[in-house]
């Protein structure tokens, strides 16, 4: 009990008084900051509750830190704290709007190879942001005035009661969230539940020992863990249906990324105007299928993601990007099992092979050709975008390079003008932009009238080229456009209130694969990005029974129906589960209390995010030898221009972190 006596007499002669008064600013102005910025889905008294008070243990545990200083060095520990503090609650607000996510570890480790926010950070900055400094400011406006005393030096054992009391506070915080949300630390693939329990100071420190666990899982894992993802992928696997295997057996295959396009674009008009003339006519096109129930499954590697996913038949991580903490990995991608059927493969990307550290991943998943900026014109300011080379003329410089391509090939275009801001295309289309109160979003129909009509450009290139009637053409949308932060004017462009389910359908993306000679049409099933490996493979005929993939053939008449979402939600036809909540999907409305509607569709969809992930973090594929396949060596694969037309210089031309 002298312990904290001592504790109250330094409070009570005013040793501890300008402690708190730092402490108790930043504290309201972080609940201030979470009510005005984030959306954490707060659903009862008991969630609000513990939003208030879990900003309190941080700023406890932090600011106890100048307490070991006296005078003005504690005065100065004070506003570095508090700015330190301050700039990374603030990073995660602008991450924030645009993400609606939180700012991870890796993604820290990402900025290296993304050189910032860039242009596009600009329109995520508001003049108003300066408040979220305003406690500082406070703080240093008390010091210039000399309206605090002197610090004098403090017993180590009042320090040490301050410290224990920010973790007393923390352990009521995790108790009362682990109330209403059991095992919150070692279930939830959501972001948005830890900040909303523990806040987003409590949640870096979590997410800092999470990354020191994981490094550790690769070095302690075994052969013998292989085992569990082996048994449980071989009896998900479905037959692939007879209409459909082997229909491309031995054509080219090309794949395009259509950067940050969804589905409700499709069949869109805009006063009279259609935003995808060509897409729209793919629907009804006789060798074309496209999937309207197809959603993208990125997290925060986003393009990249998209990638990863449907390369590889897994899941993208939790935090991060495979792209950036796991590019040295074993893998077996389809650019390697595909070497095996006879096929050359090749990336075409109009920016610079060491964003998102391509060059290294694409060595891992064994691609043979990486065609990047250096390969393209790069001196003409109207076709440049802050980002890369707007789609036209990076459509239009590819093919020489791809009718170059030993047959058959499998290849990779990735789109860069839908892109946010969405921006520096006035000029070159007459679409105009909407008219929804909100920038970005009238410039995301005319910058994807424009990719639009280059995709349209390229097809009649194919076909003009000899190659478009030998080959599989698969369009993908890789991740959302618009995020929530936009949902008032996309309320006007639905005509519906955008709820959380509303947000979750919103995340379709468009899915067309292209086959001539294949039957085409408009087909209905649940999927996502995950599927796409194992329904190209039946295409081609590819036995792939022995390979790991957590994706079912699209086409398959047997195949569940279930799409993970990274955070954690799944959507089936009937039902979805959206932040914890199950929903009706035919009225949009929440089933009834104590309803196990979604129970089983999510217990599943977590067991293939857990065993994905234990397949990426422990690195187990070095472990798993499929009969007939060939590892790739990284050390045959370097990705040197000798001749560049522009020159390797990230720092000419770089996409953001937005892609």
């Amino acid at each position: 009990m002298n312990f904290f006596k001592r504790q109250f007499e330094d409070m009570r002669t005013g040793k501890l008084s300008f402690f708190f008064t730092v402490v108790v600013l930043f504290w309201i102005k972080t609940y201030a900051v979470y009510l005005a910025e984030f959306n954490l889905g707060i659903q009862n008294a008991l969630q609000h509750f513990l939003l208030f008070l879990n900003p309190l243990s941080s700023a406890l545990l932090f600011f106890a830190l100048a307490l070991f200083w006296k005078g003005k060095g504690r005065y100065i520990a004070f506003i570095v704290i508090n700015f330190l503090m301050s700039f990374v609650l603030y990073a995660n607000v602008v991450y924030y709007r645009f993400f609606n996510d939180f700012i991870t570890v890796p993604v820290l480790f990402q900025a290296k190879t993304n050189n910032g926010l860039g242009g596009s950070a600009l329109e995520l900055l508001s003049p108003i942001d300066i408040l979220y400094f305003s406690d500082l400011f406070i703080i240093i406006g008390l010091m210039i005035m000399k309206k605090v005393k002197p610090q004098e030096k403090l017993r180590f054992r009042s320090v040490f009661a301050v410290m224990t009391s920010a973790v007393l506070v923390f352990l009521l915080n995790l108790g009362l969230a682990e109330i209403d949300r059991p095992e919150l630390l070692t279930r939830s693939f959501d972001r948005n539940y830890l900040v909303k329990y523990l806040g987003t100071h409590n949640f870096t420190i979590y997410d800092v020992i999470q990354n020191s666990k994981t490094s550790a899982k690769r070095a302690l894992a075994d052969s013998n863990e292989v085992s569990e993802v082996e048994n449980y992928v071989k009896a998900n696997k479905v037959d692939p249906n007879p209409e459909y295997f082997g229909k491309a057996k031995g054509k080219n295959v090309i794949y395009v990324s259509m950067e940050s396009l969804q589905n409700f674009v499709i069949g869109k008009e805009i006063d009279g105007q259609e935003v995808t003339p060509f897409l729209n006519s793919l629907v009804e096109k006789e060798d074309a299928i496209y999937f309207d129930n197809f959603f993208h499954q990125t997290g925060q590697g986003k393009t990249s993601d998209a990638e990863f996913i449907m390369e590889n038949g897994l899941f993208g991580l939790p935090q991060g990007a495979v792209y950036m903490t796991n590019a040295n990995n074993t893998l077996q991608s389809a650019p390697g099992i595909l070497k095996g059927e006879g096929y050359t493969s090749a990336a075409f990307h109009g920016n610079y092979k060491t964003f998102w550290n391509r060059s290294e991943m694409y060595r891992t998943m064994g691609y043979d050709e990486f065609y990047d900026a250096t390969y393209y014109d790069m001196s003409k300011p109207e076709e440049q975008l802050p980002y890369g080379l707007k789609d036209k003329p990076f459509f239009k410089e590819s093919m020489p390079m791809l009718k170059e391509l030993p047959q058959p090939f499998y290849t990779k275009f990735i789109s860069l003008s839908n892109h946010f801001p969405f921006d520096r295309h006035e000029n070159d289309t007459d679409f105009e932009p909407g008219q929804f109160g909100d920038g970005v979003v009238n410039r995301y129909f005319q910058t994807a009238n424009y990719m639009d009509s280059a995709l349209e450009q390229f097809f009649n290139d194919l076909k003009e080229s000899g190659l478009y009637d030998d080959t599989v053409i698969v369009l993908y949308g890789d991740h959302y456009g618009i995020s929530e932060n936009h949902n008032r004017a996309m309320e006007q462009v639905t005509g519906e209130e955008i709820t959380d389910f509303k947000n979750a359908q919103l995340q379709r993306v468009p899915l067309f694969i292209i086959a001539p000679g294949v039957k085409g049409e408009v087909n209905h099933t649940y999927g996502g990005q995950v599927d796409v490996r194992e329904t190209l493979f039946n295409l081609l005929g590819v036995d792939n029974k022995d390979y790991i993939s957590f994706g079912q053939d699209l086409l398959s008449k047997d195949r569940k129906q279930i799409v993970p979402f990274r955070n954690g939600d799944v959507i089936t036809p009937e039902y979805s589960d959206i932040k914890g909540v199950c929903y009706d999907n035919e009225t949009g409305q929440p089933v009834e209390e104590g309803s196990n509607a979604c129970e089983e569709a999510s217990k599943e969809a977590t067991k293939r995010l857990e065993l994905s992930d234990k397949v990426v973090y422990e690195d187990l594929l070095r472990f798993y030898k499929p009969e007939g396949y060939k590892q790739i060596d990284r050390s045959d694969y370097q990705y040197i221009n000798p001749n560049p037309k522009s020159s390797e210089n990230p720092e000419a031309s770089h996409e953001e972190s937005h892609e």
